[in-house]
């Protein structure tokens, strides 16, 4: 997800939390307190996802494959830019 749609998500449901909190209490503490726990809630919503996504691709044998054929493909074009250099 592109960070500019995360951003205005985010602003979306800590705005939407603080608006009913208002119409709610009608104290602007209230407010306060609602808005930060919301901000808080979906910072270790974000990182408990990073975290799950970490440990789902270390378990996938398939990704573990991929990732190593990529390496080997990047350090195979980096020895032929150096013959190459080497060259000249």
């Amino acid at each position: 997800m592109p960070f500019r749609i995360f951003f205005c998500l985010l602003l979306l449901v800590v705005g939407a939390s603080a608006l009913t909190s208002y119409l709610v209490s009608h104290s602007i503490r209230s407010v306060m307190v609602t808005t930060m726990g919301a901000w808080l809630l979906l910072q270790v919503a974000y990182f408990a996802s990073m975290l799950f996504l970490i440990w789902r691709s270390s378990r996938d044998p398939s990704g573990r494959q991929r990732a190593k054929h990529y390496d080997d493909r990047q350090e195979g074009r980096y020895q032929s830019q150096a013959c190459h250099e080497g060259d000249k």
